[in-house]
């Protein structure tokens, strides 16, 4: 499905920001942007990472079964102000002042993703109000609970951005998008579909913390250090959800410390970096496996999100796929550190036109909707 539109054929450039935290909770990205005619330009960005505080606080809340609701509800107000902080970092960077924006666009952190039970629900935290305040510039925000409401998934939202990007060379391409959780989108002439695979580097970064205290294995130094385990591996890709179809989303409440921990009661004990070097086999297994199966006509996969930056699991997906083009969203033009962000600012923009942000074949939702909220400066 491609998603309507009734802009004009000309206007007025506008810029807008957008803010993401994605699940692997290592920064928060914003870009600045420049969006006319639906046509979208990178002009800046930055990236701001985690106090030490806040992140543990999110990982900690993020994972927990209870939680108490000051302890939300304070984290919230947090969030929002590291949120706004970045944004202002990114304008003083710009020379840009708050009323040449016209809207940040704001993912929020997501606390909790959980579209399979009854009824489902997802849950972004960074209250939009505290931005809104502390920047002076509107906030368009919470897209994802309308989707949801629809009966969708919620998520994932970026194939819409990555159709209006990435489909005009006609060519049957993949972008992968690969954060805590990892995404395919699948472009094929004017159809978009898409869903989340698994994991990315959500359970890597989580073994990573425990065994090294580093945030995540860079340049895939600890990884290169261990072997697959293959019954590990075995065991770990006969999770239905890898077999599962479309429309699918998850997150690291569902592959989580207790889904890893109960697989590794299963085999012998295998040292952290073999566990790590399993857990990269298994991103780019289940990565690999999707394509395939859904997408056996891909002629190229553009690759973006912190993963790209792991040279061990490129060269997996490379050795996998050895007919098809593995490389960054960077050869079609787009950076692939700030394509996450750039997609909240289109959305918000697509907000504020009165215009759809989500694609039902992709989400599973009824139909079209316009996403988030409007807090206005």
């Amino acid at each position: 499905m491609k998603l309507s539109s009734h802009m004009p054929k000309t206007e007025r450039a506008e810029l807008y920001i957008g803010l993401m935290s994605g699940t692997s909770i290592d920064a928060i990205d914003a870009a600045l942007v420049s969006i006319s005619a639906n046509k979208v330009h990178l002009l800046n960005a930055c990236g701001a990472a985690w106090p030490t505080h806040l992140r543990h606080a999110i990982i900690e809340l993020s994972s927990a079964d209870t939680a108490r609701i000051d302890d939300i509800g304070t984290l919230g107000r947090e969030v929002a102000l590291a949120f706004a902080s970045t944004a202002k970092q990114l304008l003083a960077a710009s020379g840009i002042v708050p009323k040449q924006i016209r809207a940040i666009g704001s993912h929020g952190q997501t606390l909790r993703h959980r579209p399979n039970l009854s009824p489902p629900f997802t849950w972004q935290i960074g209250d939009p109000n505290t931005i809104a305040e502390e920047t002076g510039i509107t906030v368009v925000a919470d897209f994802r609970r309308r989707d949801m409401a629809a009966g969708g998934q919620a998520a994932p939202l970026v194939p819409a951005f990555h159709q209006q990007v990435f489909s005009a060379s006609g060519t049957p391409r993949a972008i992968l998008n690969i954060g805590g959780i990892a995404n395919l989108t699948l472009l094929r002439n004017q159809h978009c579909n898409g869903f989340d695979t698994g994991p990315g580097n959500t359970l890597l970064d989580g073994v990573i913390r425990e065994a090294t205290g580093e945030p995540y294995d860079k340049n895939g130094r600890f990884c290169r250090e261990g072997q697959v385990i293959k019954s590990m591996l075995s065991l770990a890709l006969k999770d239905p959800y890898f077999s599962a179809p479309p429309p699918k989303s998850t997150g690291p409440e569902y592959f989580s410390r207790h889904w890893l921990k109960q697989i590794l009661e299963s085999i012998p004990p295998a040292r952290p970096q073999d566990v790590a070097a399993t857990l990269t086999e298994l991103s780019a297994q289940s990565i690999t496996d999707a394509l395939l199966t859904h997408a056996p006509d891909t002629r190229e996969l553009l690759v973006c999100g912190g993963g790209v930056h792991n040279p061990i699991l490129m060269a997996r997906l490379r050795a996998k796929l050895p007919d098809i083009p593995v490389a960054s969203t960077e050869r079609a033009g787009v950076d692939p550190d700030w394509l996450e962000a750039m997609a909240f600012a289109w959305l918000a923009h697509r907000t504020l036109r009165g215009q759809p942000g989500n694609l039902p074949d992709v989400t599973g939702a009824a139909g079209q909707r316009i996403l988030g909220g409007i807090y206005q400066a």
